[in-house]
């Protein structure tokens, strides 16, 4: 090797480790301070580790204070802590409690934590048994505090199906799980998955834990041909954490993918707490919807509809669309965001039509708004008005920060987050 080649290979693996210094922050979470001063920061870093080839996960606290009305001060934890192992983390809706997911590798169980200010509360270890691992990525995750934090809804890996057992004299009854090295098990039968980073995974479905006694109950009543994310606790009432919607995606057709195809036809529905659920609830129901169904679907009317979430004082729901993608078929065009009024008594049937907030716009005029291009909405995008709502959206080659009054369905301003100038 020459000197100009190694020189080159120096400089090269010194602006990669260079690159690989800077940490990412993930997520941002802010709450409340108990003396009312200030409020409290939360924020989820990341770091690239090149001898694990993996990412390194951090939590970083600060403390916010607002001097003036122009300036807010951090007064930052003097060191973040690493995260080992953790899949996901989600502080409760208090912020005085954190939820740790650390998933399995091969056999072993899912592990639950929940820490408090000073201590882990509780550690729950959840068998493949009953479910796989759970969900974190940004389309069918979905995991959710009730409001009173006393369960905790989340999307698993259903539970593995059976597989027959042979040996030498042919199929093995029975369902024992003692390794036996003069006999071997069937593949079983053939699913169909979701493709792309979903390969190997199954079919994702509503578990609901119980955060004081680690109870785990999967939800019944759900259509067994949807695969179920985004799971959302729907406002209490009488002080019950009675429903979840959740959005569910129907696999009658063929599995051509997912993660990158927004346009796959999705409705958003509404189901019992399985704590709260009778028997006659829990029984597999083979129709989206009906008069005596436990299963709800709340967006019979359109062909798409994800992302759900409910307003600060619980009476609507606000939720994307892809409407525009299902119909035609074409990939990435304009979303629509809509919203449903809710029953404050939790009668489903008085559940309002949909009505727009953010119309498809067909025809853009030269500087005008193009239309919405979200790929993500945030766990509680609300300003403290309560009605008007946060989102990122693609505009030309810029991606902008748009703030939309979800009563009068006008625009109440956008802020350019990179890129060029906008209006």
């Amino acid at each position: 090797m020459d000197i100009a080649t190694e020189e080159e290979y120096a400089s090269q693996s010194q602006l990669l480790k260079e690159f690989a210094d800077i940490c990412s922050i993930d997520k941002a979470w802010i709450f409340k301070s108990e003396n009312g001063k200030g409020s409290k920061g939360m924020f989820s870093l990341s770091q690239p580790d090149l001898l694990a080839n993996k990412m390194r996960k951090f939590i970083l606290s600060a403390h916010i204070s607002s001097e003036t009305s122009n300036s807010m001060t951090f007064q930052w934890a003097p060191f973040p802590v690493e995260m080992e192992s953790a899949s996901i983390i989600v502080p409760s809706p208090s912020g005085s409690r954190l939820l740790v997911v650390k998933n399995s590798e091969n056999d072993s169980p899912t592990q639950f934590e929940i820490w408090g200010s000073s201590q882990l509360e509780k550690e729950f270890c959840v068998p493949q048994s009953v479910h796989g691992s759970v969900f974190t990525d940004d389309w069918f995750k979905g995991i959710s505090w009730s409001h009173d934090e006393s369960l905790i809804a989340y999307v698993a890996e259903e539970l593995a199906a059976s597989k027959p057992k042979f040996d030498g004299s042919g199929y093995k009854k029975g369902n024992s799980n003692e390794k036996d090295h003069c006999s071997w098990k069937g593949l079983g039968d053939f699913e169909e998955e979701w493709g792309e980073t979903y390969a190997g995974k199954r079919k994702p479905t509503l578990f609901v834990v119980n955060t004081k006694s680690g109870e785990v109950r999967a939800v019944r009543g759900i259509t067994s041909s949807l695969s179920a994310g985004q799971v959302i606790w729907a406002p209490s009432v009488r002080d019950m954490n009675e429903y979840m919607v959740f959005v569910g995606w129907s696999s009658n057709l063929r599995k051509f993918g997912i993660k990158y195809c927004n346009n796959r036809p999705c409705a958003i529905y509404a189901i019992k707490n399985p704590f709260h659920q009778s028997e006659a609830d829990k029984v597999d129901v083979k129709a989206d919807a009906g008069v005596d169904s436990p299963l709800c679907n709340l967006t019979q009317s359109i062909s798409s509809a994800f992302f759900p979430c409910f307003s600060p004082d619980g009476k609507y729901l606000v939720f994307l669309s892809a409407k525009s993608g299902v119909d035609s078929g074409a990939h990435w065009v304009t979303n629509s965001l809509h919203k449903i009024n809710w029953p404050v008594d939790g009668n489903l049937s008085l559940c309002g039509s949909i009505a727009d907030v953010v119309p498809i716009i067909m025809d853009a005029e030269e500087g005008c708004f193009p239309g919405l291009y979200c790929t993500s909405v945030l766990a509680n995008p609300w300003l403290s008005d309560g009605c008007t709502m946060i989102l990122t959206s693609s505009w030309r080659s810029s991606e902008v920060i748009l703030a939309w009054q979800c009563i009068t369905n006008q625009p109440y301003g956008i802020g350019c987050f990179m890129g060029n100038s906008c209006s």
